[in-house]
């Protein structure tokens, strides 16, 4: 395993054939994603000519190179960049969540920020990033790397909004059963990075912006040719914004969120107009997509297939509760073993997209865990009626929710085992503690950051 931390103790509980099966899958894919080498690939120094796929600049005529990114995956793309520019990064500010022990940064500086919720620290490191933008001019060149995460680490609220108002925003968000596009289109409205203000800003100072970027947007097509710059990039601080001001203000009316948002967030999105509306298009920048959530259902397709295993893709746009989909691809096992529909086992059944946890009231949080980790307990409760099957849901950058696991890996034999070990896996949801239950039953799965999309679920 090249990825995959601690496979030696997922691999000895439980079903460990079929879960050799899925681990082997998830390692070798993550490895492809990796965005540290998808980035050294097709991005070289020769002298003053930096070539990035099929394009080159002459760095002789930038005054100043600057590298700045956010991102559970950052770290890799930042590291990559730093690498390759060496002596000629004039300054790099990288917002990552965990520091990595291997992380090695030659002009880089890393700060820790938060996430899911975003942090003073984040906030700070966002503000020094605004203040090159600000700072720079027409002879410079700003080099981002963005993945997902990027939103609550690279935190910066407008004026009349607090940070404490932003990180009370983003937990009733995350908790109220919307989508990640219903909540994005909030927090890009309310920020001074996000939904394309940071390239705005550098945009309004003259300077040139390469943006490198690793989307876990449900709806994007797969990358194809990273090589060539991508056209069609949006959203994140970097790319124009397909949300609007419409947007933020039905997510408000559809999940009764006007009580339960700061007065201030609530206040402002009432009464914004066109001219607070966020960037669409930035027709000079130059982007290049390294990862989308259909990547990793077609790389892990052709995995199963070189082991000799029919693989289907269910749904590269998966949503919706994530206990709910758990038990839906638990009933697709049931179905493919007792039936052959909709393909004969032994098989791999895919899927990506972000699924999310409502959670309506604090009060009843008795734990930790994220989307990934309810994913796969909801899929324990039903899959014990299926011998010999199992399922990996992960979040290739790295963390899923509010945990430093990946997510988590359940087999048929999950229940029994945590029934077994005094683990009610039906209160660990209940209470949104499936991070406790399922290190209890020794299920979480830990990997290193690759780089990659944001690929939670992913069976």
């Amino acid at each position: 395993m090249n990825k995959i931390k601690n496979y030696d103790d997922l691999i000895r509980l439980g079903d460990s054939e079929s879960r050799s099966v899925v681990l082997t899958i998830a390692d070798r894919v993550l490895t492809r994603l990796d965005a540290y080498h998808r980035i050294k690939a097709i991005t070289r120094l020769d002298g003053d000519i930096l070539t990035i796929g099929t394009r080159k600049w002459d760095l002789s005529s930038k005054r100043n190179v600057y590298l700045v990114g956010a991102g559970k995956a950052c770290n890799h793309m930042a590291m990559a960049i730093d690498e390759i520019l060496g002596d000629r990064l004039t300054r790099g500010i990288a917002i990552v969540k965990i520091a990595e022990d291997s992380d090695r940064f030659h002009r880089t500086e890393v700060h820790v920020g938060g996430h899911p919720i975003p942090d003073e620290t984040g906030h700070r490191a966002a503000l020094e990033i605004l203040s090159l933008a600000d700072q720079a001019g027409p002879e410079d060149l700003f080099i981002a790397v963005i993945s997902g995460g990027s939103s609550a680490l690279m935190s910066c609220p407008i004026d009349g909004i607090t940070l404490q108002d932003e990180m009370d925003a983003t937990d009733v968000l995350l908790k109220s059963g919307a989508g990640i596009y219903e909540i994005n289109a909030i927090r890009r409205h309310i920020s001074q990075t996000n939904g394309g203000r940071l390239a705005q800003r550098i945009a309004r100072s003259g300077a040139e912006l390469i943006g490198f970027g690793i989307s876990d947007a449900v709806g994007n097509p797969p990358s194809g040719d990273i090589t060539r710059p991508y056209a069609d990039y949006a959203s994140t601080p970097i790319g124009p914004d397909k949300t609007t001001l419409a947007d933020a203000r039905a997510v408000i009316a559809n999940y009764d969120l006007a009580d339960r948002l700061p007065r201030s967030i609530v206040d402002y999105l009432e009464s914004a107009g066109e001219e607070d509306e966020t960037p669409k298009a930035f027709p000079d920048n130059t982007y290049f997509l390294l990862n989308t959530l259909p990547d990793s259902c077609l790389y892990a397709k052709e995995v199963a297939e070189q082991m000799g295993l029919p693989a289907m893709i269910v749904s590269s746009f998966l949503e919706g509760e994530s206990s709910d989909a758990g038990t839906f691809f638990a009933s697709i096992a049931r179905e493919a073993q007792a039936s052959g529909n909709p393909v004969a086992p032994p098989c791999v059944l895919i899927a990506a997209g972000e699924t999310t946890t409502h959670i309506p009231d604090n009060s009843i949080i008795g734990g930790h865990g994220g989307p990934g980790h309810e994913l796969v307990t909801g899929f324990a409760l039903t899959a014990a009626k299926t011998h010999g099957a199992a399922m990996i849901s992960l979040d290739s950058e790295g963390t899923d929710g509010t945990t430093t696991a990946a997510g988590g890996l359940c087999d048929s034999t999950s229940l029994a085992r945590a029934d077994q070990c005094g683990v009610n896996l039906h209160e660990a949801l209940r209470t949104h503690a499936t991070h406790e239950a399922l290190s209890a039953a020794g299920s979480p799965r830990r990997s290193r950051r690759t780089g990659s999309p944001c690929c939670r679920p992913g069976p």
